[in-house]
């Protein structure tokens, strides 16, 4: 099983790989520098060989970059969308030196616009995105993730993820990432075998079940079709113990990556990574 979460490059690329280990887990999330800042700082040759080195000496078998909260692709102001786009060609340079295959980005919102602006502008970025050096220069897969549809995010349907990856060409490095608290709030249910079964036809229906290439495992702090986006832990959520059973345990998503974006800090006089980690454990292996 391929599990993990989210760590902090605060101590450096390399301390990443310490933690993981530490935790035992075998898929890393990170972002490539603080997720709430617009500047990046360049990456050394030398910083991004020790990375790959110690990765490739560790027990970590995936890794994904998450860009960061500030990146709106939808955006209808064309200078932070041309900032936008700047920012995911760099996001794709970075996860490429580091050796990192996959990069996963929310698609954010069309600011009143309309979605079918925000959907047109985010296709737009992802043609000028598939015509850069980055793109062209390194092997790095993007995905789209689901969200939970609060205010005028773009990206809360299938069908607005299929509908972006179509007007982007289909190229086949496009593929979604599946955050299962946005699903939940965003009316897809997972609580039950049959909603788990009918919410995955619909991905496949639209998207295709071909393009999913990693799951968040986040709870949900809020009700069922709430759209609103707030993580819980593993089974103390709306969710519950028996929906992510049924997640881990399905033979179309148990052999995907899932990283776990749950709160941070301490749980049950724990570290709450630790807690959640163990949590969804026990439940594959049930």
């Amino acid at each position: 099983m391929l599990l993990g979460c989210h760590l902090s490059i605060g101590k450096g690329f390399v301390a990443v790989i310490d933690e993981a280990e530490r935790l035992g887990i075998n898929a890393v999330q990170i972002f490539s520098h603080s997720a709430r800042s617009w500047k990046m700082k360049p990456l050394s040759p030398t910083e991004a060989e020790a990375f790959r080195r110690r990765w490739e000496d560790s027990n970590v078998e995936y890794f994904v970059v998450h860009t960061s909260y500030l990146l709106n692709l939808a955006s209808p102001n064309q200078a932070l969308w041309e900032r936008a786009l700047a920012s995911l060609r760099e996001e794709v340079k970075r996860a490429g030196e580091l050796g990192i295959p996959d990069v996963v980005t929310h698609l954010g919102s069309h600011k009143g616009a309309g979605l079918e602006a925000g959907i047109a502008r985010v296709a737009e970025a992802l043609l000028f995105l598939q015509d850069s050096p980055e793109w062209h220069r390194f092997e790095v897969r993007l995905m789209l993730e689901l969200t939970a549809g609060a205010g005028d995010t773009v990206g809360k349907r299938f069908e607005e993820l299929a509908d972006v990856i179509e007007r982007a060409g289909g190229d086949e490095r496009l593929g979604v990432c599946f955050d299962t608290c946005h699903a939940f709030a965003s009316g897809y249910e997972l609580r039950t075998p049959e909603g788990l079964e009918e919410t995955l036809r619909k991905l496949d229906s639209t998207v295709g079940l071909d393009r999913l290439w990693l799951v968040h495992l986040n709870d949900s702090a809020h009700s069922f079709d709430s759209h609103k986006d707030r993580h819980a832990h593993i089974g103390r959520g709306e969710i519950g113990l028996e929906g992510f059973r049924l997640v881990v345990s399905h033979p179309r998503l148990r052999e995907l990556p899932f990283i776990l974006e749950t709160p941070k800090g301490e749980l049950d006089g724990e570290d709450a990574d630790v807690v959640n980690l163990r949590v969804v454990q026990g439940l594959k292996e049930v």
